[in-house]
């Protein structure tokens, strides 16, 4: 299981406009955040969507860009972007290769069928690529604002 203090696993994916992101870019360069959530247009990724596009600002003021992973497709991810007016970038995982790197796939009982399903988590790397908070679990009701404070404290700067 990845930990903190540890090297983020590497990866490249499309995002909604099918251009591919390499998290290798961002060395040196950026803080990133990632956070996984289970599907578009959902209530509650729309909610976590919509809260970091709204404070996509204040993250680029601490060098840092915001990235959305989950399974669905580039189309889906596009749709979703559209609809929402979301500026978050969302990438596009649908053979799950880096949901499983960062481990945030667990099997459950779902309409009686045992499924393999993305739970909601955000993993914070630094410019020098080293994961410093991995958050599990997480509820996406106010999750902008409690990623955004721990950002702050990354970059020295009082929550």
């Amino acid at each position: 299981m990845l930990q903190v203090g540890h090297p983020a696993p590497t990866f490249s994916l499309p995002d909604a406009s099918m251009e591919i992101m390499n998290l290798s870019s961002y060395r040196g360069k950026k803080n990133v955040v990632l956070y996984f959530y289970p599907r578009d247009g959902t209530p509650g990724c729309t909610i976590q969507a919509v809260d970091f596009s709204d404070r996509e600002q204040e993250f680029s003021r601490l060098d840092t860009v915001v990235f959305g992973i989950s399974r669905d497709d580039v189309l889906s991810h596009a749709a979703f972007r559209d609809e929402e007016g979301l500026s978050v970038q969302l990438l596009s995982d649908a053979d799950a290769e880096v949901c499983r790197k960062y481990d945030v796939l667990e099997r459950r009982v779902v309409d009686g069928r045992e499924k393999e399903c993305l739970t909601r988590s955000t993993f914070i790397i630094d410019k020098k690529g080293i994961l410093r908070h991995v958050l599990r679990d997480v509820s996406p009701k106010d999750h902008a604002d409690e990623v955004l404070k721990k950002v702050k404290s990354l970059n020295g700067r009082a929550g």
